[in-house]
């Protein structure tokens, strides 16, 4: 199984000190997570897409060309690339880019986005919010799949037989698609063919392996095959010494990235019993000691299958410190035991 982290790279201010991080200092220690991701031998490393004050990544595909200057292996995505108010050739474009700079180690996850500002900044109407992904989606993988495109729909003009370059290293992108609980959006990948990226960020995680078990049965259906049918878990969660102090370190950031984006007091929000609450075994919360966070990760690939588990550490501008050692302690010790329980159940 594929290890990773991702980031909506959050510049809200700190709850201890009440300090906001600039926008340039924010994405510089962004870049130096992605290099400590790839030196302890992590998969993945994602970066969503916002345009709002509070988030600095408003193009992804520019941030990890930064990184993939300073790293060797990670694969590099987009989580998520709000497809419904981009236009598919620039993200072809720009991912191809990125592909060529990282030595073929680019991907897209494309999705609907959980918030609305790009719609108007883009000149999109967001009641057109599922038919514009639904055909942005169409025109991505007919890039993809060819140099040359003809094509047309509603929202955008055609193309008639135009080239899209530069072209990647890789024969085709790898485009996933993100999901929150949705099972059109479930079915959709599935026909398509496309790998699924599932978001979980409360409750009980078992509740939706339906639509993990919804979307395989859609691409057997379709007649794809096996090794195209892929499943991610994108779950919030933190590394420390001990659930003590992962919770205890993760919770104030977590609670304020919740009030700035949500622009609703503390009263209203979870309180730090009902956080710990998501670290038991089946909560979506994949917090603790290097040793509980293994064996949620081992206890989520149980339920789904997952081929890849991806981390947001962490939810708010937790201390750069901090995030630092929760990446070494996911890649040095997490990844090891996660890594030979896959192994010996392979066997």
């Amino acid at each position: 199984m594929e290890l990773g982290i991702y980031s909506f790279a959050e510049v809200v201010g700190d709850p201890k000190t009440g300090r906001r991080v600039s926008p340039q200092e924010r994405l510089k220690d962004l870049v130096e997570e992605i290099e400590l991701a790839d030196q302890v031998g992590l998969d993945v490393y994602g970066l969503g897409e916002h345009h709002r004050e509070d988030f600095a990544a408003a193009s992804p595909a520019v941030v990890l060309a930064a990184a993939a200057a300073k790293t060797e292996k990670i694969r590099l995505t987009s989580a998520v690339t709000v497809l419904s108010s981009s236009d598919p050739v620039r993200v072809h474009q720009d991912f191809s880019t990125l592909d060529l700079l990282s030595g073929g180690r680019a991907e897209i996850m494309a999705g609907r986005g959980a918030f609305t500002e790009s719609f108007p900044l883009f000149g999109y109407d967001v009641s057109d919010y599922d038919a514009l992904f639904e055909e942005n989606l169409d025109l991505l993988l007919k890039i993809r799949a060819d140099e040359k495109v003809t094509w047309a729909g509603r929202h955008r003009a055609p193309l008639s037989n135009q080239g899209v370059y530069p072209r990647p290293v890789q024969d085709q992108l790898p485009v996933w698609v993100g999901v929150g609980g949705s099972p059109s959006s479930a079915v959709r990948a599935g026909k398509l063919g496309l790998p699924l990226s599932l978001g979980i960020i409360a409750g009980d995680v078992r509740r939706f392996a339906p639509l993990a078990d919804l979307y395989r049965a859609t691409a057997l259906d379709a007649g794809h095959p096996e090794s195209a049918i892929k499943v991610s878990i994108n779950a919030h969660g933190y590394v420390a010494d001990s659930m003590e102090q992962a919770v205890d370190l993760s919770f104030p950031y977590f609670q304020s990235a919740m009030s700035a984006f949500l622009n609703a007091p503390s009263s209203a929000l979870p309180t730090k019993q009902h956080y710990a609450r998501d670290t038991s075994l089946q909560g979506a919360l994949v917090a603790g000691s290097p040793e509980e966070v293994a064996e949620k990760i081992l206890f989520q690939q149980s339920v789904f299958g997952n081929e890849r588990f991806l981390m947001q550490i962490s939810v708010g501008t937790m201390p750069h410190k901090e995030v630092m050692r929760s990446i070494e302690l996911l890649g040095t010790r997490v990844a090891p035991i996660v890594r030979a329980a896959s192994l010996t159940s392979a066997a």
